[in-house]
């Protein structure tokens, strides 16, 4: 039991610890709720600022600058494959190719091999004095590929299935060109695509499912 002390015998000491009390309470108080703060909330889906954001929607359409770049580009190399006298049997991009006849799930995968071999057919021209002009352009396009792994890597994972026969038969073709077809016939094809790999496909998957 706990003897109440009368108030009159409280000593000045005494009488100032319910203040010292409330006050360690309330700094014991103040640790809790900052340790609580320091730690992300359960369920939480806000991503951290460092986090990667999927902006493949701005690429609905590119702007005129950015076109007037490849079509200065487009314009050097047909000039550079005239004076090589190019000559190709095939094309390697069929005008009946279309993304909307694939599953929309399929199409970055198109989108995706499209750019690595119109970067790679790019990157290894070997006139010299077309690099200052490829710059910009390649530069564009590996921003555009980045941007196209990093919404594939967001999107939620699809039960396994399998491909379909079109989707595999573009994708294999495109494989055999890059064995198959010879360094000219290559930067004639990437040149021939360059515009509807900008303004067509990739402005189709940007669409998602908008595209139809």
């Amino acid at each position: 039991m706990h003897t109440r002390i009368p108030i009159s015998s409280q000593t000045p000491e005494s009488s100032m610890k319910p203040a010292g009390g409330r006050l360690l309470l309330l700094l014991l108080l103040a640790a809790v709720l900052t340790g609580t703060r320091a730690h992300p909330v359960p369920g939480d889906t806000r991503h951290p600022s460092d986090a990667k954001e999927c902006h493949l929607a701005r690429f609905k359409s590119l702007p005129p600058k950015e076109l007037q770049a490849f079509k200065k580009a487009k314009d050097a190399i047909e000039e550079w494959l005239l004076k090589k006298d190019v000559k190709c049997s095939s094309r390697l991009f069929p005008r009946a190719w279309d993304l909307q006849e694939l599953q929309i799930q399929e199409r970055p995968k198109v989108l995706q091999a499209e750019l690595t071999l119109t970067m790679n057919v790019l990157e290894n021209v070997t006139d010299s004095a077309l690099e200052p002009i490829l710059n910009h352009p390649l530069h564009t396009l590996r921003h555009i590929q980045s941007q196209l792994q990093t919404c594939t890597q967001l999107q939620p994972t699809a039960e396994p299935g399998s491909p379909s026969r079109r989707l595999s038969r573009w994708l294999h073709r495109l494989q055999e060109a890059q064995e198959k077809e010879t360094p000219g016939c290559l930067e004639a094809s990437v040149t021939f695509n360059l515009f509807r790999l900008l303004i067509r496909d990739l402005k189709c998957v940007a669409r998602g499912d908008q595209c139809a």
